[in-house]
C-alpha cells in the first residue's frame, strides 16, 4: 500500500465522526445499533435501511454490501477509540508510558466495546472474519495510528530516525492475538498484570 493510501485510511479512520455527511452518519448510527442488538448474522441491509429510515437502494449505493457496511462500522468505532485512546495517554510524560497504559486501556475498552468485544463473545465464527482475513483496513488504520505517535516520539524524545512501522504492527498483533483468545498464562482482565506485561515485553521494543 502508498503512503498516500495509508494517509488515506488513516484519515478515513480519525476524521470519520466530524467529516462523514449527514445521511451516512444516520446509517452508520443505526447499522451499529442493529448489530449489536441483533447480531451481524440476523441483520441485514433492509434491517439497517428500515432503522435509519431511508431506502435500502440508499444504503446500497453508500456502502455497496453488507460487508462494507460492517467495515465502515469498525472503522468509525475505531475512530472513537482512538480518541478515547488519545485521552488517556496524553498526560503521560515518556512513550514507554503511553505504550503501558495504552495497551491497558486498549484491552479494556475493546472488551467492553458492544460491537467490538460484545459481538466476538456472541458470535465468534461471523465477526473473525472481520478481525482476521478481511479486518486488513482495521489493522491499517491502527497501525498507522500507532506509527504516528511512535514518529512523534522518536522526533521529541531523540529516540533516532529508523521506521517505527514494523514495531507498531507488532504491538498491535500483540494487543489483538490477547483480544481473540484471552486464554493465557498471563490474566489479561487483571490490569495490574496486564501493565506489567506490558512494561516488560512491549515497552523494550521501543529501542529495538
Amino acid at each position: 500500500m502508498t503512503t498516500s493510501a495509508n494517509d488515506s485510511l488513516l484519515a478515513r479512520a480519525i476524521a470519520r465522526p466530524e467529516t462523514e455527511e449527514k445521511v451516512a452518519r444516520r446509517i452508520l448510527d443505526a447499522a451499529l445499533e442493529q448489530f449489536t442488538t441483533f447480531g451481524l448474522r440476523r441483520s441485514s441491509m433492509d434491517d439497517v435501511a428500515k432503522r435509519a429510515g431511508v431506502s435500502r437502494v440508499t444504503v446500497h449505493r453508500r456502502f455497496r454490501t453488507k460487508d462494507g457496511l460492517v467495515e465502515a462500522c469498525l472503522l468509525r468505532e475505531g475512530s472513537r477509540f482512538f480518541q478515547k485512546l488519545d485521552t488517556a495517554v496524553a498526560g503521560l510524560p515518556t512513550m514507554e508510558e503511553r505504550v503501558v497504559e495504552g495497551f491497558v486501556v486498549a484491552l479494556r475498552y475493546t472488551r467492553a466495546h458492544p460491537l467490538f468485544g460484545g459481538l466476538l463473545r456472541l458470535e465468534p465464527e461471523v465477526v473473525l472474519p472481520y478481525l482476521t482475513v478481511q479486518g486488513g483496513p482495521s489493522l491499517e488504520a491502527t497501525c498507522d495510528y500507532l506509527t504516528a505517535h511512535l514518529l512523534r516520539a522518536q522526533q521529541v524524545e531523540g529516540r533516532g530516525d529508523s521506521d517505527p512501522r514494523p514495531v507498531a504492527e507488532l504491538m498491535v498483533r500483540v494487543a489483538v492475538s490477547f483480544l481473540l483468545n484471552p486464554s493465557s498464562c498471563i490474566e489479561m482482565e487483571d490490569e495490574d498484570q496486564a501493565r506489567a506485561f506490558a512494561r516488560r515485553y512491549l515497552a523494550p521494543l521501543l529501542n529495538a
